[in-house]
């Protein structure tokens, strides 16, 4: 197996991690889930990278590299919503259109035809990521820094909450707006009407 495949498979491994230190009751335990979480990200931005500059893209990087990507926003959001940190909406756009693209992909794949990363795609994926990575750090701070007699003014914790919340919204909207690009450009290959 090749570093970039490793590096797939150990996001894969790093999202039970990430869920048990989410959900774990010790000090610090949520800046605990940021590293992790963090960690697993920087695998996605490396792994691609590598496998394309030594040459390395393998059939099972391309099955595993989507598929791990999906677990870890749709595992971090599935957490967030369980803690009513996350509107429901958006966690409901942003997982229906990973569903979406991935069966899209099979339909595709079965006809010979490989749908590479759009733009819009690597955007809502970075967004996505900036999204959730800024709400944890963020809530790292609030619960966790906050038992440490660490606090900010009233003010400052309403106006981050309604900056979170405007990020997860950017990242639907740019979810939606992806979804709708690959429909478009593969619509042929799925249309109804034939």
């Amino acid at each position: 197996m090749n570093t970039p495949n490793k590096l797939t498979l150990l996001r894969v491994l790093l999202v039970p991690a990430f869920v048990l230190l989410f959900y774990l009751s010790f000090p610090a335990h949520y800046l605990a889930a940021t590293l992790v979480f963090v960690a697993a990200a920087i695998t996605d931005a490396v792994d691609g990278h590598l496998a394309r500059k030594n040459n390395q893209v393998t059939d099972f990087g391309k099955f595993l590299d989507p598929l791990a990507d999906k677990v870890l926003v749709v595992t971090a959001l599935s957490c967030f919503l369980q803690q009513q940190k996350v509107n429901i909406v958006c966690f409901l756009l942003i997982i229906s259109r990973e569903f979406m693209v991935s069966a899209l992909r099979l339909v595709v794949a079965n006809k010979g035809t490989v749908v590479p990363a759009s733009f819009a795609g690597k955007l809502k994926t970075a967004f996505t990521m900036i999204a959730l990575i800024t709400a944890l750090v963020y809530w790292s701070f609030v619960l966790d820094f906050h038992a440490f007699g660490l606090s900010l003014p009233d003010m400052a914790y309403t106006v981050a909450e309604v900056v979170l919340q405007i990020l997860f919204w950017i990242a639907a909207v740019l979810t939606v707006w992806s979804g709708a690009e690959y429909l478009k450009a593969y619509w042929k290959d799925i249309n109804p009407a034939q």
